[in-house]
């Protein structure tokens, strides 16, 4: 009856510990609209990292309903995510709109009338700068040949595939 109890405790310990743990990860999707003739780019962040990266950056509870708090978030990603053609200029990322869930936050974003072969670089630190463990990945879906880059904290810009 001890050693039930004890594995019981040990196993309840366990649980603990891994609930505690958080990865952390951002997942964005790049692609080319033959309809609109535009890139898009589709971020999806878990809800509670935005959610304490606002907090921490700005003192207060964001409601990303609320178009002042919207407008925050997009300034930070506007800083932290950009797409460079040739040269290392910036192309000109159009914001688009975010959804909201208890999960998830996805931003959405375009440049307008621009094919992906005028993508050369992405560069990609959003929330490494605020969590240590972050890990973003970026897939660039060209007509169904997808290519991965992976950034974090000490990998911050990359060429395309």
């Amino acid at each position: 009856m001890k050693r039930r109890l004890a594995l019981g405790a040990l196993l309840a310990c366990a649980c603990l510990g891994a609930q505690a743990h958080r990865f952390h990860a951002g997942i964005t999707d790049i692609s080319f609209n033959q309809n609109t003739g535009s890139i898009e780019v589709v971020h999806t962040y878990m809800a509670h990292d935005i959610e304490a990266l606002l907090a921490n950056l700005y003192q207060r509870q964001p409601d990303l309903s609320d178009p002042h708090d919207e407008a925050v978030l997009r300034k930070y990603i506007d800083r932290q995510f950009y797409l460079q053609g040739p040269g290392q200029a910036r192309l000109p990322l159009r914001w688009v709109g975010v959804t909201t869930s208890v999960e998830s936050v996805v931003i959405y974003q375009e440049v307008e009338k621009t094919p992906l072969a005028a993508v050369a670089r992405v560069h990609d630190e959003v929330l490494s700068d605020f969590l240590p463990d972050q890990v973003n990945t970026v897939n660039i879906n060209r007509g169904g040949a997808i290519g991965t880059l992976t950034f974090d904290r000490t990998k911050k810009e990359q060429a395309l595939p």
